[in-house]
C-alpha cells in the first residue's frame, strides 16, 4: 500500500493515536482563542473608543504584535514557567495549559487589532446616533460589538487558524510528549523526522481540512454581515 493510501486509511479508520492528537489540538486551540477573545475584543474596543496620549503608538504596537515570532513567545513563556522562573511554582511547563497560554499570547494581538479596526469603523458610522441617544461608554462598547459581531467572528476564526497552525511556541512549552502534549503540528514535524510518513500525511490532511472549514466559516460570516448591513 502506498504512503498516501496508508495515510488516508488512518484518517478514514479513525486511528486512535491520530484522533487523540487531533482532539488535543482542537481543545488547546479553542481554549486559547476563547481566552484571547475575552481579553482582545474588549481591549480592541477600548482603544477604538478612547482618545489618549500615545494612542497612535499603541495602535502601531498592537499591529506589530500580530507578527510576534512564535519561538520568541515560546521562549519567554518557558522562562516564566520554568522551575527557576517567577511562575515556576504553578507547575505548568510541559502541560496543555502552557500550550494554551502560548497560543493565547500569539492570538490576542490579532483579535485585539481586528476588533479595534471593526469597532472604530462602526463608531465613525454610528457616533452621532449613539451620542444623540446619550448612550454611555459601556453601552457604546456593547452596541458596537454586537453590531460588528459577524466581523468579530471572522477575527476569532482568523485567530483560531493562527493557533491551530502553530508549532514553534507549542513545542517549546509543551515538549511534544506522546499522549499528553502532542498536537497536529508538532506530531507532523516529529513523525516526518522519524520517517513515519503515513501518520504525518494523515495529520496534514486533517489540518488542511480544518483550515478549509475555518475559511469557509469566515467567508460565510462575512457574507452574513454584508446581508445584515444591507
Amino acid at each position: 500500500m502506498s504512503t498516501d493510501a496508508s495515510a488516508l486509511q488512518l484518517v478514514l479508520s479513525g486511528d486512535p493515536a491520530l484522533i487523540a492528537i487531533v482532539r488535543l489540538s482542537l481543545i488547546v486551540s479553542l481554549s486559547a482563542v476563547l481566552f484571547a477573545a475575552i481579553i482582545g475584543v474588549p481591549l480592541g474596543a477600548l482603544i477604538a473608543l478612547t482618545r489618549f496620549r500615545g494612542r497612535d503608538g499603541v495602535i502601531v504596537l498592537l499591529n506589530a504584535l500580530m507578527g510576534l515570532p512564535p519561538v520568541v513567545v515560546g521562549l519567554t513563556i518557558y522562562l516564566l514557567l520554568s522551575r527557576s522562573g517567577p511562575l515556576g511554582a504553578w507547575g505548568l511547563l510541559f502541560t496543555p495549559q502552557a500550550m494554551v497560554i502560548a497560543q493565547a499570547v500569539l492570538v490576542t494581538p490579532i483579535i485585539a487589532a481586528l476588533a479595534r479596526q471593526t469597532v472604530e469603523d462602526l463608531w465613525v458610522e454610528y457616533q452621532d446616533e449613539l451620542a444623540a441617544m446619550n448612550v454611555g461608554p459601556l453601552g457604546r462598547v456593547a452596541t458596537l460589538i454586537w453590531d460588528g459581531r459577524f466581523s468579530l467572528l471572522t477575527a476569532l476564526l482568523a485567530g483560531f487558524g493562527r493557533a491551530a497552525a502553530e508549532v514553534g511556541a507549542v513545542i517549546i512549552v509543551g515538549g511534544n510528549i506522546d499522549g499528553f502534549t502532542r498536537t497536529m503540528t508538532t506530531a507532523i514535524a516529529l513523525e516526518t523526522s522519524k520517517g513515519d510518513l503515513p501518520l504525518a500525511i494523515g495529520l496534514g490532511m486533517v489540518l488542511i481540512a480544518i483550515v478549509v472549514v475555518i475559511n469557509a466559516l469566515a467567508w460565510t460570516a462575512r457574507r452574513a454581515g454584508e446581508r445584515y448591513a444591507g
